[in-house]
């Protein structure tokens, strides 16, 4: 193999590929990175064997062939180069990897790329829809967050994904919260499906399609085993979730007792002003829902946080309520994390009682809703 690229472009590509890399396993290519000519690019390959990422860069190839390296060592390497052309050529008997850039010139050992896994690409199956990046990113984002990272409910750490011919819906859940996004659309082609991707393959899509402009299109192969995402250059395949997803209807309350409706960047300025002092006392910060009673409907709601070491906090916050008066407790992380993901200046709150589920809305906007678990108050 000879072949040359500039060094951003390649230090780029590494980043790309970098987080699919296995952090300890038992098989030492899977630390590696495979770099493979192909036509007039540079094939750049990781993965995990849960989550695999192709990504293609421009290069003059003078010679075809493939090696895998360490990936960490290469793209500190690469990382550390000015940004000038890299010359790269592998010596085939000793599997080293010789690179010059300007005044610099390394050689890194190797694996032979025969012992490195195939990452699929995205001609292996039929495409099932294609999906603007922005809202994918935007989509992922709003639900990912809510999954499990506890492996003893290896379903909750994934993102049920539900097609059909009219929407996409993505759902995740820890047993705590439920996230739940829904996006209208005509393009699907297939049948309808169902499957649980692993929320770390999505937060790392979402990662990676940040400057697309291309629709992203979604390939699950037939055997339901793996979902695959192409991008333009770039390749994401995971792995499926096997299993059935707790039915989220269900947990999704039908009705409240209290309906407040609040700006959306006051109520986070808040939440994270009273986690100061909430995180020392289990993160349980205390709202106060107190409607006025007139006709216009104009409340305060009052969030408390107290620390028997540090202090207290008290904020107030002005909000249009109807309904009843009520005092329930969150966690102040998880009101943090979905407020932080709602793009509407507004925001609505509605609770049934202290004992019930919370459900978060964008004022306004019926394709996303949140429901999370009250805490328990001592009196």
């Amino acid at each position: 193999m000879r072949v040359s690229c500039l060094q951003e472009n390649l230090a780029k590509g590494l980043s790309i590929v970098g987080r699919a890399v296995a952090g300890r396993s038992t098989l030492p290519v899977l630390s590696n990175v495979l770099l493979a000519t192909e036509g007039e690019r540079l094939k750049l390959s990781a993965t995990n064997l849960e989550i695999g990422i192709n990504c293609w860069i421009g290069a003059k190839v003078e010679e075809e062939g493939a090696i895998t390296v360490p990936a960490r060592l290469l793209g500190e390497f690469v990382n550390s180069l000015p940004p000038e052309r890299i010359d790269m050529h592998l010596d085939q008997e000793t599997q080293t990897l010789n690179l010059k850039c300007a005044h610099f010139e390394s050689n890194i050992k190797g694996i032979d790329a025969q012992e490195f896994p195939v990452v699929p690409t995205a001609a292996d199956g039929d495409v099932s829809v294609k999906i603007d990046p922005a809202t994918l990113r935007s989509m992922i984002e709003q639900v990912v967050f809510a999954s499990a990272t506890d492996e003893s409910r290896p379903i909750l750490t994934g993102v049920l994904v539900q097609f059909t011919e009219d929407s996409l819906t993505m759902a995740a859940a820890d047993g705590f919260r439920l996230s739940v996004r829904k996006m209208p659309f005509d393009s699907y082609v297939g049948a309808p499906a169902e499957v649980i991707i692993p929320a770390r393959a999505l937060a790392e899509l979402a990662r990676i399609s940040g400057d697309q402009e291309q629709p992203v299109e979604v390939t699950i192969t037939e055997a339901r085993k793996q979902i695959l995402f192409h991008l333009e250059n770039i390749d994401l395949v995971s792995q499926l979730i096997e299993g059935k997803f707790p039915d989220y209807n269900q947990i999704i309350p039908k009705s409240y007792a209290t309906r407040s409706i609040l700006e959306t960047a006051n109520f986070l300025k808040a939440t994270r002003v009273s986690q100061l002092f909430a995180r020392e006392s289990a993160n349980i910060i205390k709202l106060d829902i107190v409607p006025s009673g007139d006709e216009l409907m104009n409340g305060r709601i009052t969030l408390m946080a107290t620390s028997a070491e540090l202090g207290d906090n008290v904020a107030d916050l002005d909000a249009a309520i109807e309904g009843d008066k009520m005092e329930i407790a969150f966690n102040a992380k998880f009101l943090i994390d979905v407020l932080s993901v709602i793009d509407t200046p507004q925001v609505v709150l509605e609770t049934t009682s202290p004992s019930s589920p919370g459900v978060i809305r964008p004022l306004g906007d019926e394709n996303f809703v949140h429901v999370i678990m009250p805490m328990h108050i001592s009196r």
